[in-house]
């Protein structure tokens, strides 16, 4: 089942995010402008709405592959990293207290709600309307250059590769816009 969507819970230590995360951290503005509702419109057909265990929410899983593919990181060194990080748990909407998700979590997520093509084309498309929305991108074409290419073990599927190209062309483009 879908839970309601995340919001910061509250808690007697959140005022640390605002100690402790300077204002211009890169993920400060991508979790304060970008709203991921998409996220939910996108994935709610593939969950059952009155049948099963209560779910993490598709944008908080979503909102870990987007920091798994910023930092690029491996699934086990993701959640060790958001278990710890004050930045990672504010860009997941966490109190400073609430533990994460185990890193299993990721690939059953992958595999049960990202395994569509047309989806990550969806995800993708909308990702690139909200840069354009933001301002980051200004003309009417993308042009992706693909010249260089990463050779590792076990490499992502293009559909994720793309996206994860995207997202660190959309945080780079929002470095340069705030300053």
């Amino acid at each position: 089942m879908m839970p309601d969507l995340p919001n910061m819970p509250p808690s007697p230590y959140a005022a640390l995010y605002d100690l402790l995360i300077p204002a211009d951290d890169e993920l400060r503005p991508i979790h304060d402008l970008v709203s991921f509702d998409f996220v939910t419109d996108l994935l709610a057909d593939t969950y059952c709405h009155d049948n099963g265990r209560m779910a993490v929410h598709p944008v908080r899983m979503f909102k870990y592959l987007f920091l798994k593919a910023h930092s690029n990181l491996s699934d086990v060194d993701l959640v060790r990293r958001a278990r710890t990080d004050l930045t990672y748990k504010y860009f997941l909407d966490l109190a400073p207290e609430d533990g994460v998700i185990n890193p299993s979590s990721l690939t059953k997520f992958r595999r049960q709600r990202m395994d569509d093509d047309k989806l990550l084309d969806k995800l993708l498309a909308h990702t690139v309307e909200v840069a354009k929305e933001m301002g980051l991108l200004k003309g009417r074409t993308l042009i992706v250059d693909s010249t260089h290419s990463r050779a590792r073990y076990g490499q992502k599927p293009i559909g994720q590769a793309i996206i994860a190209v995207n997202l660190k062309r959309i945080i780079t483009l929002s470095k340069e816009k705030t300053g």
